[in-house]
Parts: C-alpha cells; sequence; structure tokens
C-alpha cells in the first residue's frame, strides 16, 4: 500500500522541511515538494508535524510475572499504549534469572512479546553475573539483534560487582555494543532505608529521603571511572539530578565518551508529590524518586544545550490500588516504579516545544534520532529519508489535552500526569507504512516486529 502525506511540514535529519512524503510498502519511497497523488492514498498533513516513529529507550512490561506485585502493563497494553501516543519502537529489559543464561531471558521475552505487540521492539540485555560463560553469550546475542546491556549498582537480586562490570563494559564494547547502568549506590540507599524506618518514618515522604541525589552521585562517579577504565563509551540510564550532570560534563571535558538518557518525570515533577494527603505519594514511588525542582531545572538546562540525548521512561507500572498499597505499613514494599510509556511525546512537545525551551527538531533527534543511533537502529530507524522504515508520527501541533487515566490506554489504574493539560495530539501513526492510529484512536493491534539491532554509532 502507497500512502502519500501533503503539506507537512518534515522534521528529518537536516532540520524542518516544508515537502510532501511517499510510503511504499514499508519504506520511505520519495520525498519532496508538490509528489502527485498517482494512486496513492492521501493524508492531508497541512498545519501537521511529520516525525520519524518516536522509540522509548527504557521500558519495563510484564515484570514480575506471577507476583502479588506483577506490572500492571503486559506485552498487549504496553505496547498498544505506546503507539497510541506515538512510540513505534519499544526497548525492553530482557533480565535472565541470576546464575541463567542470557539465551533464556531472550527466549522468555521473544515469547511474551511476538504476537502481542502492537508496536516494534528490542530488547537490552540485562547483565547479573559476570564470567566465562556469560562473555561467550554475547557473540551469540550480537548475532541474534541484541547489541545493548544493562548492569545495575543498586539491589541485591540484581546488582553486579565493579570488576564485572568493567570487564562486561570491554567485552560488549569490543563487539561495538554498549552498557548502561542503573546509577545507585545499593549499600548506602539500604543504609537510607534502615535509618528512615528506625526514625519511624514510614510513609512514601521517605522514600527520597532514604536515597537522596548523593546516592546517585556516587554511582554515576563510579561507572565513569569504569567506563573510563575499560576504554568504551558507556551510557547512565534515568538521570534525576544536576549533581551527577555535573560529573557527566567533567567526565565529557576530559574527552570521556559517555551518553545520557533521562525520564520525563524527572523534567515535570518534583519530590513534592511525596508529601500528598493520605498515601497518593505512593503513586510517585520510583528509583531513582523524584527530586528538587532545582534538579529539574538543572537537567532541563542539560536538555537544552544537548547534554541530554535521550528521553526514556522507565515505564514500570504497578497497580495503586492492591499493588502500591503493599506498602502502606513500610514505604521500601512500595513496588518502585510508575507507567508513562504512552504520554512521553505529548508531554516532552508541551513542556518542552510548546514552551519554548526546545525547538522540534531538537525533540526529533532526542525521541528518534539519537536513540535509533545510539543502539543500533539507525537509518532504518530515526529518520525520514527515502529508504528508512515507514514508521511515521503525523502530529497537529494545534489540539490541546488532558491527561486522565480514565482516558487511557495504558493498564495501570492511575497515571502520575493526572490532570496534566496538553499541547498538540498525536493524530496518525504509520508502522511499517500501515496505518496502526488514525485520529487517536488506535486502528491497529498485534503487528510489531522484533528488530535485529547493530553495532551502536557514537556522535560524541
Amino acid at each position: 500500500m502507497s500512502i502519500l502525506i501533503q503539506n507537512a511540514t518534515l522534521i528529518c535529519p537536516e532540520g524542518p522541511l516544508e515537502a510532501d512524503l511517499r510510503t511504499e510498502g514499508d519504506k520511505i519511497a520519495q520525498i519532496g515538494p508538490h509528489l502527485p497523488a498517482g494512486d496513492s492514498r492521501v493524508i492531508d498533513g497541512s498545519g501537521k508535524l511529520v516525525f520519524p516513529g518516536f522509540i522509548d529507550t527504557h521500558t519495563h512490561f510484564e515484570m514480575n510475572k506471577g507476583l502479588p506485585n506483577e506490572t500492571a502493563d503486559g506485552w498487549a497494553s504496553g505496547t498498544r499504549a505506546a503507539l497510541a501516543g506515538g512510540t513505534t519502537t519499544v526497548l525492553d529489559f530482557a533480565e535472565p534469572e541470576r546464575g541463567a543464561s542470557l539465551a533464556s531471558a531472550l527466549d522468555i521475552w521473544h515469547s511474551r512479546a511476538e504476537g502481542r505487540a502492537s508496536c516494534h521492539y528490542g530488547f537490552h540485555m540485562t547483565i547479573k553475573d559476570w564470567n566465562g560463560a556469560v562473555r561467550a553469550e554475547l557473540a551469540d546475542m550480537d548475532r541474534a539483534g541484541v547489541s545493548s546491556y544493562k548492569v545495575y549498582m543498586a539491589y541485591d537480586n540484581l546488582r553486579l560487582s565493579d570488576a564485572g562490570a568493567l570487564e562486561a563494559v570491554r567485552a560488549v564494547g569490543e563487539l561495538g555494543g554498549i552498557v548502561g547502568c542503573h546509577c545507585e549506590n545499593g549499600d548506602l540507599a539500604a543504609a537510607g532505608i534502615q535509618a528512615q524506618k528506625a526514625a519511624g518514618n514510614l510513609g512514601p515522604s521517605a522514600h527520597p529521603l532514604s536515597r537522596p541525589p548523593v546516592v546517585e552521585a556516587e554511582a554515576v562517579n563510579r561507572w565513569l571511572a569504569i567506563g573510563e577504565m575499560a576504554g568504551y563509551p558507556v551510557n547512565i540510564v534515568h538521570l534525576s539530578a544536576g549533581r551527577g550532570l555535573d560529573m557527566v560534563r567533567a567526565a565529557r571535558a576530559r574527552g570521556q565518551r559517555v551518553y545520557v538518557e533521562t525520564c520525563p518525570q524527572y523534567l515535570l515533577m518534583d519530590d513534592s508529590r511525596y508529601g500528598l494527603p493520605g498515601f497518593e505519594g505512593a503513586k510517585f514511588v520510583l528509583s531513582p524518586p523524584l527530586r528538587k525542582p532545582e534538579d529539574v531545572a538543572a537537567l532541563w538546562a542539560g536538555l537544552e544545550a544537548g547534554e541530554i540525548d535521550t528521553i526514556g521512561t522507565d515505564h514500570c507500572s504497578f497497580h495503586f490500588r492492591g499493588v502500591k498499597e503493599l506498602g502502606r505499613e513500610d514505604f521500601s514494599k512500595i513496588p518502585n516504579g510508575i507507567p508513562g510509556v504512552e504520554h512521553r511525546p505529548v508531554l516532552l512537545y508541551t513542556a518542552g516545544v510548546a514552551a519554548g525551551r526546545i525547538c522540534a527538531h531538537q525533540l526529533m533527534r532526542l525521541l528518534s534520532e539519537q536513540p535509533a543511533k545510539l543502539f543500533g537502529m539507525y537509518p532504518r530507524k530515526g529518520a525520514l529519508a527515502v529508504g528508512s522504515d515507514a514508521d511515521l508520527v503525523i502530529f497537529d501541533p494545534a489540539r490541546r489535552g488532558r491527561i486522565t487515566a480514565a482516558a487511557q490506554h495504558q493498564a495501570a489504574d492511575y497515571t502520575p500526569y493526572e490532570g496534566f493539560e496538553t499541547r498538540g495530539r498525536v493524530d496518525t501513526v504509520l508502522l511499517s507504512g500501515e496505518i496502526a492510529v488514525e485520529d487517536g484512536r488506535v486502528a491497529a493491534e498485534g503487528r510489531g516486529r522484533f528488530v535485529r539491532r547493530g553495532p551502536c554509532q557514537f556522535w560524541r
């Protein structure tokens, strides 16, 4: 099927372009002025922006399978929500059991996503153990289309030793991949939790006090040292505070290549949410926690200056009723995570582009181009260019809206962005050249395909 988008502003790699765009099959076939309609289905894009499909670099679907604190969103609901918001590719975290093979996790995540995903998907692979067997598997992962990994410096059931992380960064780097890190000092976080409990602080307001910015900053500094010693680029996921960004600036000034992801929650909310009446603050418990207003300002300054490279959601949705409520008597038992995969693009357009902080081209680079480059998909994904995949978002900047849980596709029984007034709306989404969202409504489900990724492309 051929589709022709006329009269729109295309957000291309070089910048905005007033032109038409034609798709043929699952590829972009033509870009140019006044293209003839021919046999194509015509979409009038007057007054609208066309972006390459957005990429969410950080999701957790169907996590804690079978446990009382299982995530609300499985692959069907999570990717349907992503698609509704204009995200055409998600990168989820495959997580092997401690002592199990990477291949076992890859098989499980494929079985969960295949046939259920409504947008395209790939996997980061979590490394919990480091030994000869895991190292030997990296080449198999590379051949299977997995080129990015994650390690943790927090959580006893997840974290890897610094020595193991160093070897992992080197081994992955030799294959052209990259390792990201959850940067929190696990021992300091555990001590902070115990200190709050000992003081009788058991409600959600204790959560940010138990893991202040220094807990993240220490781990960021250590992760940068590991990357420097390994001699390969590293990635920092969900950076939450200005202090960590200062360390990134210093590392880059020394010539180190480091990439940074932040999330909408750290740009749009602060730690005052933990002081809401009753148990409402539990809805915002995630790690790292929401920070001070000055941290929000510091991250926006970094974003505007081009110092932050990608914006993922860390979508890890739990129902409030019956699940977040597991921690009513003990804040440390509140499952950490919030929903967000559906609303990321419109939130960032509203708070970034419409507010004059960044332009539409910068938004495209943050949500499409740079994620595609960093994670081995560019220019197949992340670009409006002839030959690129026809994953497209037609965005109407004139529309207004309001986020509510009642209207969302995400399965969680709340949204942390309840009541947010939005500027713009995703009008139409093409997935592999076929209309998947039309007039803001999901028109097709279950069409998502696994994206085999190649070597990372580093631009710093």
